[in-house]
């Protein structure tokens, strides 16, 4: 991706801040519930919105 203003690459870096942030919830939420399938939907739920944020980075 060539040729993308300072405002774009700010804005991208925000949204990968918040998949990240989002990723630690989910993971912390992860560890603290009990139910088995909660726990199965926050850790996939988690590594899902890291996966996004790698992903927006490495389009750059």
């Amino acid at each position: 991706m060539q040729g993308l203003k300072q405002s774009e690459l700010n804005w991208i870096r925000e949204v990968v801040s918040g998949h990240n942030m989002t990723s630690c919830k989910l993971n912390t939420y992860a560890g603290q519930v009990q139910d088995p399938q909660l726990k199965q939907m926050f850790t996939k739920a988690s590594g899902d919105a890291k996966q996004a944020a790698q992903n927006l980075l490495q389009m750059l």
